[in-house]
Parts: structure tokens; sequence; C-alpha cells
């Protein structure tokens, strides 16, 4: 008994050190892949490095929900690459302890990254997205024109769509100006402009529009009148105050509900809609990646024994080609789901059942001492490979 506690011990303390640098990497490869649009935060839009951060912040949990999995699973076909390499397995063996001995650690440090995941996915996500939705309309606040997107219907203020041909940041100039104005009942107000800029008051939330030498389209249904006015100069105001007060916490984007919040539209929803299968897949993938942990690393535990007989790099890539297996079942289960063609619950655990199958298949060969035949599956994958890279050169 003495002899499991110290070796389950070990074998945690193994992993520990490959689940901290994975969790590190991906991070920073997720960094990495953001630094265009930070640096652009920065220099174009004057935004405070504590602010840049706190997005930062926000943004982070949606890819930790993914990247905790993988990371688990990635640290545990290191430990057991690394003991069988250097023959600890079979000194382990060799002392009267069978494989399946070695799975109260692999289980626990699985069931560790599923509660961690779990926290992930049920509180930090919907809370940071919230969290994120009000900082973005505090920033709206004093840099309107991070919304804005050149050659792109923008919809920021209520009943106003604005369109801009070419945005100069540095100068605050808009180029080739389009707005419909639908504010005022029963009129609707087209704005054309060559050139304008923006002013703000970031305190009152309000923005100045000052549009120069443009034309005033106004169109009344009801009275089945039309108006048209040539300017010189026009200053719209834009006010983002309704819309902050106006935030409310119970209608939310599906992302940002908690479970309670999300069953109760479920149990509501009148009708079964394209948003409540958006919903319901929300919900059951709140509970479906966390699980993820535990099948994928129920996965790498014997691909780390067996793959002593490949290289040790094969045994990543293959680690890697079951996540990727799995994430592509689940976006499948996601965009099958989302109209109702294919059951949103099956769509979202089905992966978790595949990558569990193959993982008890995998543990039992191992367990009875028999090759997982790795050899094999390396040669199909890199046919594979090789026809694709043939198609895509032809």
């Amino acid at each position: 008994m003495k002899a499991n506690t110290i070796t389950n011990r070990y074998i945690i303390r193994e992993m520990l050190g490959p689940f901290s640098i994975n969790m590190l990497v991906f991070t920073f490869l997720f960094l990495m892949t953001q630094m265009i649009e930070i640096t652009n935060w920065i220099v174009n839009f004057n935004l405070n490095l504590v602010d840049v951060l706190t997005i930062i912040l926000f943004t982070l949990p949606w890819f930790l929900m993914f990247i905790i999995p993988m990371s688990v699973m990635m640290a545990i076909l290191l430990t057991f690459l690394r003991l069988s390499g250097d023959n600890e397995i079979v000194a382990l063996k060799s002392c009267g302890m069978s494989i399946y001995r070695l799975l109260p650690p692999v289980l626990g440090f699985a069931l560790f990254g599923c509660l961690f995941t779990a926290f992930v996915t049920l509180y930090a996500v919907p809370h940071s997205r919230t969290a994120l939705e009000k900082l973005a309309l505090r920033l709206a606040a004093s840099n309107v024109d991070i919304g804005l997107k050149e050659r792109t219907f923008n919809t920021a203020f209520q009943d106003v769509m604005l369109y801009v041909s070419k945005i100069d940041i540095q100068n605050k100039k808009l180029i080739d100006v389009f707005i419909e104005d639908k504010r005022q009942a029963e009129i609707v107000s087209t704005v054309v402009a060559p050139e304008g800029r923006l002013f703000s008051e970031p305190e009152t939330y309000v923005f100045h529009l000052l549009l120069s030498n443009g034309t005033i389209h106004q169109t009344n249904h009801k009275r089945r009148s039309a108006t048209s006015i040539e300017f010189d100069s026009y200053k719209l105001s834009l006010d983002l105050k309704k819309e902050v007060e106006a935030y409310d916490e119970n209608d939310k984007h599906r992302e940002e509900m908690s479970i309670a919040q999300l069953r109760r539209y479920l149990a509501t929803s009148p009708e079964k809609d394209e948003d409540y299968y958006k919903i319901k897949i929300v919900l059951h993938r709140r509970f479906a990646i966390p699980v993820a942990c535990l099948t994928m690393g129920l996965l790498a535990f014997p691909l780390g024994i067996q793959s002593k007989t490949t290289k040790r790099s094969f045994g990543l890539i293959l680690c890697l080609f079951f996540f990727l297996l799995y994430y592509l079942m689940l976006t499948a289960g996601y965009a099958f789901g989302e109209d109702g063609s294919y059951p949103p619950e099956i769509g979202m655990w089905l992966p978790n059942a595949v990558m569990g199958c193959i993982g008890i298949l995998f543990l039992v060969q191992t367990g009875r001492e028999r090759s997982l035949k790795i050899e094999l599956i390396s040669m199909y994958i890199q046919k594979v490979f090789a026809r694709f890279s043939h198609n895509s050169s032809a």
C-alpha cells in the first residue's frame, strides 16, 4: 500500500511539470495570434496597457476551455513516454504492479483537469463575457472608432446604421460616409457625405459626427413624403448612454448566461427555433468539454506506454491527431445541431463517447500486453499525409 502511495505521488509530480509547460506554451501561442490586434489597440486607439491586459484577461477563459483538456492529455502522454523510455514501467511491472494499478494517479490528475475546466466553462466564461461586454461599452465611450470598420455596416448605435468607406485613424476622419437614422418616429433619414470627423465626450457617452458637403434624404412612409436637403456642415449626435444603461442582465448573449438562465430559456421557449438549439448546444458543451479531460487522459495513458516502440515524436503527433479528431467531431456536432437537424446533446457528447471507447480499448490491449500496432497506424497516417500533399501539389 505504501509503495502504491509513493508511486502515485511520483507519477502526479511527473505530470505537473509538462502540464504547467503546456499551459504556458498554448497560452503564449494564443497571445501571439492576438499580438497584431493588441499592437493596433495601443498604437492607433491609444488604449492604455491596463485596458489591453484587462481585455486579454477576459478573453482567456474562452481559450482555456480548450487549452486545459489538451494540456492534460499532453501531460499524461509525455509523462508515460518518459517512464516507458527510461524502462521505469518495466521496473514497476517486475515488482508485480500491473498497468491498472497506475490508473489512480492518471484518473486523479484527469479529474483535477475536469474540475478546473468545469470552473472555467460554468463560471469564468459567462462572467468574463459579461465583463468584456461592459468593458467594451466603456471603451466605446472614449474610442468609438474601435468598433467602426471600413466598408462594413456598423450598428453599434441603436436605430443608427453607419457605413464608412475609409477611416483615417490618426486624424479621426471618415471618408465617404453613409448613415441611416431611424431614431425619429415614422421618419427615416439617410445622410450621405464625402467626409466626416468624430468628436467624443467620454464622460457623457456622447459622440458628435461632423459631416461636410453632404445631402440628407428624409422619407415619411405614413405621409408618403420625401425631402432632400444639401448642407455644408451637419452635426449628428450619437448617444451611447442609453445603450450602457439599457444593458439588461436578463437579456444576455447565450455565452454570457449562467446554467440556470440557459435552462430557464429552454423551459420557457415558445418554439424550437435556431436560438433554442444554440442555447441547448451551449448548455451541453459546458459539461461535455470538462469530461473530455477524463476521456482524453484515459486515451493518452496507453498511448504513452505503447509509443516506446516508435519514435517519441510520433506519440505526440498521434496525441494531437486524436485531439484534432475530437475537436472536429465537436465542431461538426455544433454545425449540424444548431438548426435541429442533429440532436445537440448527441453532437456535444458523441466525441467524448468515441474518445472514451478508443481509450478503454487501448487500455485493455495494453493491460493484456498486446501491441496497439502503432507502427501500422504510423504508416497509415504517413500515407494519408503523403496522398494529401501530392493532391495539394497537383
